[in-house]
């Protein structure tokens, strides 16, 4: 089952959009919202440089391409893999408070910090990630930490002071995975993740473990010497986001599902309610307001769910987008989501119904920015 399951993550992740899954509107409908925007930022993950790209965000929610900032660093691809070159969610961390956005270079091992002034960047720094093959990133109050996803994994983790990132030492912690070369697109680890108190960091393992892994985060920002090891069995967990009563949600490419859970204060995940897309490929989820939306790489689609109190899921339906639809963000208090599809490195932009609804208000093509991954909205 469970290599079963593993194979279908490797090719439906690179089939046309089914007919059958979603009807994408044909005639986007027109949204006004008042307020004066913001920004949305896309990663390239381009192997010949790196480079994020930037969008000003109008107050209906549309996108006009703003520049174009190359990042100092190298893209970089996992074998194996057609539309998302880094099979992760989370390649780009933007710290609102701070004003600062934090990208991953898989090719050349570093990660680059940018100064963001609405659409506008600034590179500031472009620091060692510790490891092989940068993923993903999280930062949450004074610390960051970084993903790396080959050599068997790693973590690597900063500290801010101000709008400065130093690396913390002995920080650095292995994960073991064994991960090879053969099998580097499903079971390298997908995402990291720290809760919304700060207090725990959470690394999602794919098909590696099926595990999803737990460290406490201390004070001095120093993870515990090893995780709390969370198996879900052929669940094959890539990404996690988290809801506002505490719950965990993550999406499962195994059986192709969202799932929901309690975290417990000493690491543990108890499972609440689960619910299949019906999709091909469910790898990402994000939450936009009181929505989560789970992205379906081989259906060219999203799939909406609501969250109960005692963690149950409502579906909302599913919502055609472009090929290869991977990474998301929300922006606006969950008024809009922003969905990359890695075929052509498109971004849809969508605004988001009283009920959760999608209703589609344009697309953009990021120059260079097939297969990429890592996306951030203001």
């Amino acid at each position: 089952m469970l290599a079963g399951s593993v194979a279908a993550i490797a090719v439906a992740a690179f089939a046309a959009p089914a007919a059958s899954a979603a009807v994408k509107p044909s005639a986007p409908r027109q949204h006004t919202f008042d307020g004066a925007g913001g920004a949305v930022f896309a990663l390239t993950d381009n192997t010949a440089g790196n480079a994020v790209a930037a969008y000003h965000r109008a107050g209906d929610g549309t996108l006009t391409a703003a520049g174009t900032y190359a990042t100092g660093g190298l893209g970089g691809i996992l074998s194996g893999s057609v539309v998302d070159h880094t099979a992760s969610q989370g390649a780009l961390a933007l710290d609102r408070h701070r004003g600062l956005l934090i990208a991953v270079n898989p090719g050349s091992d570093t990660i680059s910090v940018f100064l963001v002034d609405g659409d506008h960047l600034t590179l500031s720094q472009v620091l060692s990630s510790g490891g092989d093959f940068p993923v993903s990133v999280t930062v949450r109050g004074n610390h960051a930490y970084v993903l790396n996803a080959l050599g068997g994994g790693s973590l690597y983790g900063y500290r801010l002071d101000g709008r400065h990132l130093t690396a913390i030492s002995g920080s650095l912690r292995a994960l073991g995975l064994g991960t090879t070369a053969a099998s580097a697109f499903t079971a390298t680890p997908g995402q990291v993740a720290l809760t919304p108190d700060g207090t725990q960091l959470l690394v999602t393992t794919k098909a590696t473990g099926n595990d999803v892994d737990v460290f406490a985060v201390g004070p001095d920002g120093r993870l515990s010497a090893s995780p709390v090891v969370n198996t879900l069995t052929g669940a094959v967990p890539f990404a996690a986001a988290f809801g506002r009563d505490g719950h965990v949600v993550i999406a499962e490419a195994g059986p192709n599902a969202v799932a929901t859970f309690t975290l417990s204060h000493g690491g543990q995940l108890t499972q609440l309610g689960i619910a299949s897309t019906g999709q091909a490929a469910t790898c990402w989820i994000v939450r936009a307001g009181q929505h989560f939306y789970a992205s379906n790489a081989g259906s060219g689609s999203v799939s909406g769910y609501d969250v109960a109190h005692s963690g149950g899921l409502t579906a909302l339906g599913n919502t055609a987008t472009d090929a290869g639809t991977v990474d998301a963000a929300a922006a606006a208090h969950g008024r809009f989501l922003y969905v990359q599809t890695g075929k052509a490195g498109i971004v849809d932009e969508f605004a988001v119904g009283s009920g959760g609804s999608l209703a589609q208000v344009g697309s953009v093509t990021v120059p260079g920015g097939a297969g990429g991954e890592g996306i951030a909205a203001s």
